[in-house]
């Protein structure tokens, strides 16, 4: 599933390529991944509309246009965003075509059709799309020793579990949970109470220091990330324990592990993570 790294990328690479075009026709051929509004008013309020800006909040996308309107996508596990020419073939699982003004085409593909767009009129309370319930971004000031305590002292879930939490913090999900625990040497099935204040500084600060790292890895051209149909991301061979059970700890040779916490597997290191 893509997390914040990927979400980033996803961004960074098509922002430059639709800022400033105008929608001209829109065609769905999956009504259901058009969460809000219905259908036909998705497509009225958006054609014609002209991209003034790009933005990620969490693990959302968020298109912005120059009327005040805002276009909110959750790529969920197998959605990808694409900016393709027109005359393109159409590949399996095109959910929704967004024509611009250009000659190219905004494409959203998802095999397994979990993706959601939300359109939100200016001045409209976004009750609908769940960003509103979202915690602080991992890069905030406010993410310190200080803060991971007041959040957390009260919790009884696993740290692992609360790093998820897209309410505590947004953008965090199962692979970089992993990585970041590791780079912090915290277990993560410790109750998320009972973490003292060298680990919550060791957290805090690998918080966004693993996520920067990541998106630094996950760079890609454009023409490389049309290639790849939005999903080869770069980072994969720099992950430490996200899918490596069985495997060597990269910093002491001790085998890897693999748990389930909360439902989700994780791999960490039994030797450095103690």
């Amino acid at each position: 599933m893509p997390e914040l790294p990927e979400v980033e990328t996803v961004v960074n690479v098509l922002k430059p390529q639709i800022i400033d075009l105008t929608v001209s026709r829109i065609t769905i051929n999956k009504p259901q991944v058009i969460a809000y509004p219905a259908v036909e008013e998705f497509c009225t309020r958006l054609t014609g509309q002209k991209i003034s800006g790009m933005k990620r909040r969490g693990k959302f996308i968020i298109i912005c246009f120059a009327s005040g309107y805002q276009l909110i996508l959750h790529l969920r596990m197998t959605g990808c965003l694409l900016v393709t020419p027109a005359e393109d073939n159409i590949a399996d699982h095109t959910h929704v075509i967004f024509e611009l003004e250009n000659n190219t085409q905004l494409r959203f593909i998802d095999t397994r059709r979990f993706g959601r767009f939300w359109m939100i009129k200016k001045g409209e309370e976004d009750n609908v799309s769940g960003i509103n319930k979202l915690g602080i971004e991992p890069f905030d000031a406010v993410l310190t020793a200080d803060y991971l305590q007041s959040i957390l002292s009260n919790r009884k879930k696993t740290i692992k579990e609360c790093l998820l939490d897209q309410s505590l913090i947004a953008g965090i999900g199962n692979i970089y949970s992993d990585e970041i625990l590791f780079r912090a040497n915290i277990d993560p099935m410790r109750k998320a109470n009972t973490l003292n204040s060298c680990e919550l500084e060791r957290l805090a600060a690998e918080i966004p220091r693993t996520l920067e790292y990541y998106m630094e890895k996950n760079e890609i051209t454009p023409e490389e990330y049309l290639k790849k149909q939005g999903r080869g991301y770069n980072n994969s061979s720099f992950l430490n324990v996200y899918g490596q059970d069985n495997k060597l700890c990269p910093v002491c040779g001790e085998i890897l592990h693999r748990r389930v916490i909360g439902g989700r597997s994780s791999v960490y290191c039994q030797n450095c993570q103690k």
